[in-house]
């Protein structure tokens, strides 16, 4: 099977808990690795790829087969043929191993262990820290037990997160992630996460029944920009894209991608309050 950025199926090599995808954010292979094969994930994003997504958190892992799929796909990857065969000229470098999948990685009992194993896999290739270890994540769950801990161990080896922030009023989170989580609460999980690994933000921004989110959502959003901007550990940016890939929520219909400009216009006033940008359409 080919890869291409619009290709991110979690089974596409194959295994249970091992994936790889072309990143358009990482600009190479990326190394997926999922704790939610049960497709379980505590918030719901209407813009979500997983079909049949449940409300839940991951189950128990077989750490065992973690380690080995992990092992012998890095084996295929850096002493293997299995860039020339499946990836484009363009993209055949590997950039990261990435927590991602079909649900919250957080969410799983065993998170923090399967960190350390793809820490010590990464370790046993000589990859770290070229290769970073990255944690794709709404950031909800960053005060549960241990999850801080493993976050402190993936950035002392060049790890990083990179945690959602879509929107930034109650209202705007209930539409787009289905959460009610305080608003102030999910600033102050990512200012814990960004004080324990250098921490992206990720926004994903989409026209909905053909309308931008309003300039009340959008100004709301800034203010948060401006205050994490001024933490004592600051993000180190903030990784703005568009819509790619198929929704399989039932508000699929609704949504549709945003100009180009549209969303360099909003990169341009994230920078100004004070945080970097990449901007994904």
């Amino acid at each position: 099977m080919r890869l291409t950025t619009q290709l991110h199926d979690r089974d596409n090599a194959g295994l249970t808990y091992v994936y790889p995808v072309v990143s358009r954010r990482s600009r190479g292979v990326s190394i997926g690795v999922n704790l939610n094969p049960n497709n379980a994930c505590n918030w719901r994003c209407v813009y979500c790829q997983v079909p049949e997504l449940i409300h839940g958190k991951g189950p128990e892992i077989d750490l065992g087969l973690l380690k080995t799929e992990l092992t012998e796909f890095l084996e295929a990857v850096v002493h293997g043929d299995y860039m020339q065969e499946h990836v484009p000229e363009d993209s055949r470098r590997l950039n990261d191993v990435a927590f991602s999948g079909n649900g919250e990685p957080t969410s799983s009992p065993q998170f923090s262990e399967s960190i350390d194993i793809v820490l010590d896999t990464l370790r046993s290739f000589d990859l770290l820290p070229a290769v970073k270890p990255i944690l794709i994540t709404n950031g909800s769950l960053v005060r549960s037990s241990g999850v801080l801990d493993a976050l402190g161990r993936m950035g002392s080896v060049g790890g990083n997160v990179w945690f959602k922030l879509d929107r930034a009023t109650e209202a705007g989170m209930l539409e787009v992630n289905s959460t009610k989580i305080d608003p102030a609460r999910q600033l102050g999980n990512l200012r814990l996460a960004a004080q324990a690994c250098p921490t992206w933000i990720q926004t994903c921004m989409f026209a909905r029944n053909q309308e931008a989110p309003s300039e009340a959502e959008l100004l709301a959003y800034l203010d948060a920009i401006e205050a994490a901007s001024k933490f004592d550990s600051p993000p180190l940016g903030v990784l703005l894209y568009g819509l790619e890939r198929q929704s399989h929520q039932p508000e699929a219909p609704e949504l549709s991608a945003l100009p180009e400009a549209w969303l360099r216009e909003l990169g341009s006033r994230i920078e100004e309050r004070g945080l970097s940008v990449r901007v994904h359409p």
